[in-house]
């Protein structure tokens, strides 16, 4: 039987920590929108400040996406909607449609929680 592959990734609109739970490998995808780019943005006009925000969320969860798909069965956790946002993004995708992905609403954790969540969450 092929070793399923688990991935676990709390995420908010500014950071996705990726924890492996078959290897318990860790790694952290970063928004290229920030603050700064807000800013900068809604200096111009607001309509561009949305405009450049889903084109760089879109460009966000791409980077997320490219990672998911070595593994069998992702949890997406975290306390925002981005981990909605990223799973409506997945399901418009073929690529996906093998790997069993579920949504949970998790708070904000420290590292140690996030590794617990996805710990207890693919045990047996």
């Amino acid at each position: 039987m092929k070793t399923q592959k688990k991935l676990g990734i709390w995420m908010d609109h500014a950071t996705a920590n990726l924890i492996d739970a078959t290897s318990n490998k860790h790694s952290q995808i970063l928004s290229d929108f920030t603050l700064d780019t807000k800013e900068e943005a809604l200096n111009r006009s607001e309509l561009v400040m949305h405009n450049k925000r889903q084109q760089m969320h879109e460009a966000y969860y791409k980077k997320i996406a490219d990672s998911i798909l070595k593994y069998n069965s992702v949890l997406l956790f975290g306390p925002t909607n981005a981990k909605t946002e990223l799973h409506n993004y997945l399901n418009a995708d073929l690529h996906f449609k093998d790997i069993k992905i579920e949504v949970k609403s998790a708070d904000k954790m420290t590292d140690n929680q996030q590794d617990a969540f996805v710990k207890k969450y693919f045990e047996y």
